[in-house]
């Protein structure tokens, strides 16, 4: 199965113009069964989300309904689209300790293969202090689930410190993916952008997408993992 992480900045692109359309079009190069979407919603208004509904039908995924806001795609941003013959058997946002609004998304899904997979997809904020608790606040959300699943948490962590901050808390318990650096992408120096997995899980591919699209849809470079279950 290959998962995917993108912050989408709001699908305002290296010309500074809006297009959804570029987005998908980068998703289709990239072909994740799961994709956590940050900057997924408009910052104003009704929060409508920014890949329309019409488009995302004519997509290969579809988007989690967490139900927050009507126009929304997901909860502060958060989103997770999955293969349209995934099955979603729960989900649920998760609200987060902050200053500034911010939020989490998880969502439990059946894929077309069988696989049970937890997944949550997150966006942390810019204080370092505020990470470590936002991290602290998703680890002990998956935690309290009643049903264990083989689980992937991905996301813009913000965390510029390689080995430090909310990066050694999430690691006492999760694998990182060996992606790369996706900030910014016309110049990628900051890996902001993370999955990270279960110890149920074994990452057999990783890497991040650049390609010419991608480089202009957003000002992040989007993040992908291929992963089986482990023996």
């Amino acid at each position: 199965m290959k998962v995917a992480s993108y912050n989408i900045h709001k699908g305002i692109g290296s010309d500074r113009k809006r297009s959804p359309e570029r987005i998908l079009d980068v998703l289709g190069e990239i072909g994740a069964d799961v994709i956590a979407l940050q900057e997924a919603d408009r910052r104003f208004g009704t929060r409508a989300g920014v890949i329309p509904s019409h488009l995302l039908d004519g997509s290969d995924w579809k988007a989690v309904p967490f139900g927050m806001r009507a126009a929304s795609m997901g909860w502060h941003g958060n989103a997770i689209l999955v293969r349209k013959a995934a099955t979603i058997d729960w989900c649920a946002p998760i609200h987060l300790p902050s200053l500034e609004p911010r939020g989490a998304v998880t969502a439990d899904l059946t894929l077309p293969g069988g696989e049970r997979l937890r997944v949550v997809g997150m966006h942390l904020d810019l204080s370092g202090l505020w990470r470590r608790r936002q991290a602290a606040a998703v680890m002990a959300h998956v935690d309290a689930a009643a049903e264990r699943r083989a689980t992937v948490l991905m996301g813009d962590l913000n965390e510029w410190t390689a080995g430090g901050g909310c990066l050694r808390d999430f690691a006492r318990a999760y694998r990182m993916a060996p992606t790369g650096p996706s900030f910014h992408a016309s110049r990628p120096i900051g890996r902001l952008d993370r999955i990270m997995t279960s110890s149920d899980l074994r990452v057999v591919g990783a890497g991040v997408h650049m390609t010419d699209a991608a480089r202009r849809a957003s000002d992040h470079l989007p993040i992908w993992a291929e992963l089986e279950v482990a023996a």
